[in-house]
């Protein structure tokens, strides 16, 4: 089992709590008590930006504490199978919802299928952020009508967005992850003492960065269920 390093935690779940905060103005936005525009302006498509940026670097640093701390092959495949299961309920739950907008390649799918194909990278940092950086690159730069559809729209390189509720395709994102790996191993040559200063955060966003799967499953059906219940209608 790989060891807590309570920094990592804290920084994870600064990354939840600010994505919680994300959504419940989004949903604020959804139900009409706010007008806010999460597709065009700036501050907000900033904030997602960072807040995914936080939450798949971090994800990158714990592949790489993973490999450092031995963790069998069994239990990293229950890993991965674990989210993604978690990321088929959320297409399910999605489509349910919202059918014509339902998550085909959102934040879950993405991190799983970054938890494989960045894992041997877990053994060449180098080569971890260099092809990083390549990923990210191409993904903000290129693009191509052929990847407008969900059969390829997951791998990125879209001419627009497609619509959907959460999207976040291998390029640019895996770029991330693959950059948080780089970073883990620059933060165990230094036994991760640059992140011992957010050791010191609220127990309660390290209890949320140690428990993000299942804070991240619940919080959107919470907040979407007890606005309807306040409001006493659906969006």
């Amino acid at each position: 089992m790989p060891a807590r390093i309570a920094g990592l935690d804290a920084l994870r779940g600064a990354a939840i709590a600010a994505m919680v905060a994300y959504h419940f103005a989004f949903d604020l936005a959804l139900f009409r008590v706010a007008r806010l525009d999460f597709e065009r302006d700036p501050f907000w498509l900033a904030a997602r930006a960072a807040i995914l940026s936080t939450f798949l670097c971090a994800s990158g640093i714990s592949l790489v504490l993973a490999r450092l701390e031995g963790v069998s092959p069994a239990k990293r495949w229950r890993r991965i199978a674990q989210i993604a299961a978690c990321a088929l309920a959320v297409s399910a739950a999605s489509w349910l919802a919202f059918p014509r907008t339902w998550i085909w390649f959102g934040v879950l799918h993405a991190i799983a299928a970054a938890g494989i194909l960045a894992w041997p990278f877990t053994k060449a940092p180098r080569a971890a952020l260099a092809c990083g950086i390549a990923v990210i690159a191409a993904g903000l730069a290129l693009s191509h009508p052929a990847f407008d559809t969900r059969s390829l729209g997951w791998i990125g390189f879209a001419t627009r967005r497609p619509p959907t509720e959460d999207y976040v395709p291998l390029f640019p994102w895996l770029g991330v992850v693959l950059v948080g790996v780089w970073l883990g191993h620059e933060l165990a040559k230094r036994s991760f003492a640059p992140l011992a200063p957010l050791a010191r955060a609220p127990a309660a966003v390290r209890w949320m960065g140690r428990h993000s799967l299942a804070v991240y499953m619940v919080h959107q059906p919470l907040i979407i269920g007890a606005l309807a219940a306040a409001l006493g209608r659906w969006p």
